[in-house]
């Protein structure tokens, strides 16, 4: 028998590192896919990448941006998702307060000749406490972040959000909404504001992550991913 087609599609300044660990643990109930959603002038195009790697029918897991991108995907071609996973992640709109502070952000770093993608102040937004000295999980994040470089960064953060509200709301597919217990930049409170609004959603609070949890928690992400692929 085949096994299902997993795309898990990584985050801001993310490369298939991210999800290193879960690959590796889940090829026995699928066939992992990474998406790579660095090119692309706008969401609905980065959506329309990934669905052109999917087989007529796949499951579709993403982290933050590329939670977002998997909403959209939602938009686009609910009827060919079979499972949804949604990680740290948003499903509203830009303020235009927010989208203008972030393109001001990607304007100053294109104009910098050096570009630090992952610092401490980040490490501290991003991380949970624990976390914050791991220098396993810091190394691999700021490895990312210095392959895929200023151009990505800039591209990726001028990106404006559309409202997936709706798109999640008609879900018919099963769906896992996740995120760490102690995650600062997408917290546990708009996860189950998610949840609730989708049908029959299960919500998973990792305990000891922050944002990162592909990273801080990878058991727990694998084993929410076998869960979701072994229901529905």
């Amino acid at each position: 028998m085949t096994l299902p087609q997993l795309i898990l599609i990584p985050g801001r300044m993310n490369d298939a590192d991210l999800f290193r660990d879960q690959v590796d643990a889940l090829g026995d109930v699928c066939r992992p896919v990474v998406a790579d959603v660095t090119r692309g002038r706008s969401f609905a195009e980065l959506a329309a990448s990934v669905l052109d790697l999917g087989e007529d029918r796949f499951a579709l897991a993403g982290f933050s941006f590329g939670g977002i991108v998997a909403m959209e995907i939602a938009r686009q071609a609910p009827e060919r998702l079979t499972h949804l996973a949604l990680m740290d992640t948003v499903m509203g709109p830009d303020t235009p307060e927010a989208l203008a502070d972030r393109r001001a952000a990607a304007a100053m770093v294109e104009r910098s000749v050096r570009f630090n993608g992952f610092g401490g102040a980040t490490a501290a937004a991003y991380l949970a406490p624990q976390h914050r000295g791991d220098e396993a999980i810091v190394s691999r994040i700021r490895g990312m972040t210095d392959r895929l470089g200023k151009d990505v960064f800039v591209r990726q953060t001028r990106l404006e959000r559309a409202d997936n509200r709706p798109a999640l709301a008609a879900l018919t597919c099963p769906v896992v909404v996740a995120c760490g217990a102690e995650d600062k930049i997408t917290p546990p409170a708009h996860h189950r504001e998610m949840a609730a609004l989708i049908p029959g959603a299960k919500l998973v609070i990792i305990p000891e992550a922050g944002h990162m949890t592909p990273l801080e928690q990878p058991d727990a992400v694998a084993d929410l991913l076998r869960d979701l692929l072994a229901g529905g």
